[in-house]
């Protein structure tokens, strides 16, 4: 009989201690009792496996200012290949560097603004800090390959750009003595329509133009003269790379040129015959620009 005591005792004491253990963990509500208030239960922690957590999104940079792009198309060709111009600089000068215009009749004028481009891009040309300058690496990218023939200095159209501009235009020109298109009309071409945006939608102080073949450098001019920075401009780069000077090109009469037409907008424009249809003539050319940079940032 003491031992069935015992072991109700015992019971009694295990009850209790429950009830104590589940009254911390667990919540007693009943709603037909008042006396005190809802206890919250405690949720169990899970373990951070990093599963389902949003990182949250980081805050814009509204204070950054817009820079220009370092690349732009200015427009297709007359065959829907995109013609690019290059920028560099932040300056309030500006320089326009043009190659490409006979790009398969003088493949040597594109790579001398593709060098003018890396220089630039590398430092080994030192930019004057207020001068930006813009190049035109290949005006006329239908070109076929065609070195000295008159079939590398067309466009898809069959016609020779350096004839399309609105200076002196005809709509039949010559080149040395063979007949060349220029074109419907003036800027009847999507090329020299191109550049004409560009020098509308900029200010440039003077702007430098790759031929061949003479080994010389020309002044623009269009039945108003010899503009003072174009003759200042012509003697300082001729000088710098070692080419002669010109007052004129005038070997054969030209009609639509572009050089000339950028005269009649009253910019500063030179022209620069490579002395051949393949060399770049680099060293010379980087010589006669940096004295053209140096000359605008004055």
């Amino acid at each position: 009989m003491k031992n069935i005591w015992i072991i109700v005792a015992a019971l009694v004491a295990l009850g209790a201690i429950i009830y104590v253990v589940s009254s911390d963990s667990f919540s007693v509500t009943n709603n037909d009792r008042q006396t005190g208030p809802e206890v919250e239960v405690p949720m169990p922690v899970e373990p951070d496996d990093g599963i389902g957590d949003v990182a949250e999104p980081l805050p814009e940079d509204s204070g950054s200012e817009e820079k220009a792009e370092p690349v732009t198309t200015i427009g297709e060709s007359a065959g829907g290949e995109d013609i690019v111009a290059y920028h560099f600089g932040e300056g309030g000068k500006e320089v326009l560097f043009v190659g490409g215009v006979h790009s398969g009749f003088a493949p040597n004028t594109v790579a001398v603004a593709e060098n003018l481009i890396e220089e630039l891009e590398s430092g080994s040309i030192d930019l004057p800090e207020d001068v930006r300058v813009t190049i035109v690496p290949n005006l006329n990218p239908d070109a076929p390959r065609a070195v000295n023939t008159l079939a590398g200095r067309l466009n898809e159209n069959g016609v020779d750009l350096n004839r399309n501009f609105d200076c002196e235009w005809q709509e039949e020109g010559v080149w040395q003595t063979q007949a060349v298109s220029g074109g419907e009309e003036p800027f009847s071409e999507p090329e020299a329509a191109a550049l004409r945006e560009l020098v509308d939608d900029n200010d440039f102080d003077a702007v430098v133009v790759y031929y061949a073949a003479a080994g010389g450098v020309f002044a623009s001019n269009c039945r108003g003269g010899v503009l003072p920075d174009t003759a200042t401009l012509t003697g300082l780069y001729a000088e710098a790379a070692g080419y002669t000077a010109f007052e004129e090109f005038d070997f054969y009469d030209i009609t639509g040129d572009m050089v000339n037409w950028l005269a009649s907008e009253e910019i500063a424009a030179i022209s620069v015959l490579l002395s051949d249809h393949q060399n770049d003539e680099w060293a010379k050319n980087k010589a006669g620009i940096e004295a053209v940079l140096e000359f605008v940032a004055e």
